[in-house]
């Protein structure tokens, strides 16, 4: 079976994110950082060499993989900030319409700065994400 790639690491969330963000990006990270740390609860650490993630969960699909991932997460992908949500939940599909200026792909959502986004709205999403993931896997 193959290993997890993405897995909690020591490396530093303030030197990644100066690395790669530009000021906006930055600032913008604070933010998230900010509210992330606030629904988890836990300090950013990294996952990878590009994730910041805030607490964990084990999960264990029914093809026997198992592993472990950030409950709730963000990364710098080029000139986009990507938040890691499940976006499944009708709750969810209804609220991304009023986000603002985004797209998906699978459970990640690309933007490209916060003020162009509800910032109520991205906080429902996430919050919604963390909820689904600790009763599924809790």
């Amino acid at each position: 079976m193959p290993e997890t790639k993405t897995k909690f690491t020591d490396a530093s969330v303030g030197d990644y994110i100066a690395s790669r963000g530009s000021d906006q990006q930055r600032a913008d990270c604070k933010e998230l950082i900010a509210l992330m740390k606030q629904l988890t609860g836990k300090s950013p650490r990294m996952w990878g060499p590009s994730i910041v993630g805030f607490d964990s969960y084990r999960y264990i699909y029914e093809s026997g993989h198992s592993g472990e991932a950030p409950l709730a997460s963000f990364a710098i992908r080029g000139r986009d900030l990507v938040v890691y949500i499940s976006p499944t939940q009708e709750d969810q599909k209804s609220l991304l319409p009023k986000l603002g200026p985004h797209r998906m792909g699978g459970s990640c959502l690309y933007f490209k700065q916060l003020s162009n986004l509800d910032k109520v709205v991205l906080r429902k999403l996430v919050a919604n994400s963390i909820d689904k993931l600790r009763r599924r896997y809790s």
